[in-house]
């Protein structure tokens, strides 16, 4: 897989944000989950 493709697909570029998406909200609820706990 080249780094940068002379085409990105447009469903690629989703999925990426799907994930990374994701994982933020994962980090942030696990933040708040160190934070709140006694």
């Amino acid at each position: 897989m080249p780094v940068l493709e002379p085409n990105p697909q447009n469903s690629h570029k989703k999925l990426l944000l799907v994930l990374g998406a994701m994982l933020a909200v994962t980090v942030v609820v696990a933040v708040i989950a160190t934070i709140a706990s006694p």
